[in-house]
């Protein structure tokens, strides 16, 4: 595929790269809390929480919210589409950077 035709197939929801570090971090790790997550990305609070809406919104991660005790624990996990767009995406990112002949 000629790399004019690649570019087209790069996921919009990753153009951001705090979306595509979320999702790397993701990908890594089968559940993430809120907190190690903003730690692993050095964000705030709000900045984290709005990137993740929009993958959770694109049905790219799974978010489960419960108490430990009286504190609320959020995690995350990347879903099954999250983790198939994702690799779609790094694919597509390879080769714009290896073009085969």
């Amino acid at each position: 595929m000629p790399v004019k035709h690649v570019i087209h197939t790069l996921n919009k929801a990753f153009d951001n790269r705090v979306r595509l570090g979320v999702m790397a971090v993701l990908m890594a790790n089968e559940t993430v809390s809120f907190n190690e997550l903003k730690e692993a990305l050095d964000l705030t609070d709000g900045n984290l929480a709005s990137h993740v809406s929009a993958l959770e919104k694109a049905g790219y991660v799974a978010v489960s919210k419960q108490f430990v005790g009286k504190k609320p624990n959020t995690t995350y996990s990347a879903s099954t589409e999250g983790k198939q767009a994702f690799q779609d995406h790094l694919t597509a990112l390879e080769k714009l950077l290896r073009p085969s002949g």
